[in-house]
């Protein structure tokens, strides 16, 4: 970045040794740093904003083609959207919606255009989880929010890694933006109520904040959730000496979600990689689990304690609240997968082969495009093509893709429609 010199310089350590002083020096010298290259980044309105996109792009997140697209356009059933200098049509997210609700009233197959969830089905709630860092959840997570909200369905992203990574993807930055005493995260929608400390739970829809993406809200994480470890830790401990009770932290997100239930197809929420009271509440709010593994031995044996662990402390939660936890399905994704590695295709084989259908066909491929528009908190779904080689982002695209419509067609058959990946439109 551009302020790695001047990060050297003012936070260079003294000779005798490293001491708390100095670690503070180096996080306001990368604070400093990293809040001017965001600013950077989203000028003028220091806000991230959604790019447009093209009619071959529209039409793989439609599944109107090119030819109907432009006739649609010929004779009036489509409203006329922006063109660049060579004449080629450009739509923004909000435009594609307007695209599938005139479909979705005038076209065959109407309901495919508007694949979210109808009036019996229920708000299906998804964990990215897994026990180990570096396991691809956070871009798992927003990328699947980027592609289904692009797909039509109403999705919430909640960030429940108290490092806000997942709320950073969405142009936040949480040890700056939410400092404020007002500024409301998910940690005010599951504390608990604490006079002394002048803490009160707040409902779910005062947390959740718009984004710049149509179809896709947030309800963003900073450190402060950290404190809900100790929080509950505390409220157990009180419940158990006969202190007024409070909602057990098993139910606390099943209880926060449910005044927003009508409100979305689908959350998607990002786990920390540990198992603490942040992940239990996740997971016992969660209808599904997409568990990230990076396909190497110490991965996997670390994904085979989280699992033996979270078995175990969800059977003595169950068991605590007198009801049996089962959730719709458990997936296992490979992430960061190099076809051309013998060993990694080794232990993808390995994993199949014990845990069988379990583990989705469609790995998540590792991808310098990936990296590339990370570097700024963009997903391979915003960011501008022009920025990356292209035959790479093809391959990324069609990874992620494949990965998303995989789990679609999980999703649509929980609510009991017959749907495969073919059958996105």
């Amino acid at each position: 970045m551009t302020q790695t010199a001047g990060l050297h310089q003012t936070a260079d350590p003294a000779a005798s040794g490293v001491g708390a002083e100095t670690l503070n020096r180096y996080a306001e010298a990368l604070a400093a740093s990293l809040d001017e290259e965001m600013r950077k980044a989203y000028r003028p309105t220091e806000r991230k904003t959604l790019r447009k996109f093209t009619v071959s792009e529209v039409a793989d997140m439609t599944g109107i083609s090119a030819s109907n697209l432009r006739q649609r356009h010929n004779d009036g059933s489509f409203p006329e959207v922006e063109t660049d200098a060579r004449g080629h049509r450009l739509y923004s997210a909000e435009e594609i919606l307007q695209l599938r609700e005139i479909m979705y009233r005038t076209g065959k197959n109407g309901e495919l255009y508007k694949p979210g969830r109808r009036s019996d089905d229920e708000m299906q709630v998804i964990s990215v989880v897994n026990f180990k860092g570096g396991s691809g959840k956070t871009s798992t997570t927003i990328s699947l929010a980027h592609r289904y909200a692009l797909r039509g369905y109403r999705v919430l992203a909640i960030d429940m890694d108290p490092q806000g990574s997942l709320s950073t993807f969405f142009g936040f930055r949480p040890e700056i933006d939410f400092e404020q005493d007002d500024s409301l995260t998910i940690y005010d929608a599951l504390c608990y109520d604490d006079a002394e400390a002048e803490t009160s739970r707040r409902p779910m829809r005062d947390v959740i904040r718009k984004t710049y993406f149509p179809n896709l809200d947030v309800a963003p994480a900073s450190l402060i959730l950290s404190e809900y470890e100790t929080e509950t830790a505390n409220a157990l401990a009180g419940n158990a000496a006969g202190l007024p009770r409070q909602s057990i932290f098993a139910v606390r997100l099943t209880e926060a979600l449910y005044g927003v239930r009508d409100d979305y197809d689908l959350v998607l929420i990002d786990c920390p990689p540990q198992l603490g009271f942040i992940t239990l509440t996740a997971l016992a709010a969660s209808t599904g689990l997409l568990v990230t593994v990076v396909p190497g031995m110490l991965d996997i044996a670390s994904m085979s304690q989280f699992l033996k662990m979270a078995a175990g402390t969800m059977t003595a939660i169950s068991n605590s609240l007198g009801q049996t936890h089962e959730w719709d399905f458990v997936k296992f994704l490979i992430t960061r997968y190099e076809p051309s590695d013998g060993p990694q295709t080794q232990m993808a084989s390995y994993l199949r082969h014990i845990l069988g259908k379990q583990v989705l066909i469609n790995p998540m491929l590792k991808s310098t495009a990936i990296s590339d528009a990370g570097m700024t908190h963009q997903t391979l779904y915003e960011v501008d093509p022009k920025q990356l080689v292209r035959s790479t982002l093809e391959r990324a695209l069609k990874s992620s893709n494949a990965v998303a419509d995989e789990i679609e067609a999980i999703l649509q058959n929980v609510w009991g429609r017959e749907w495969h990946a073919s059958s996105s439109v």
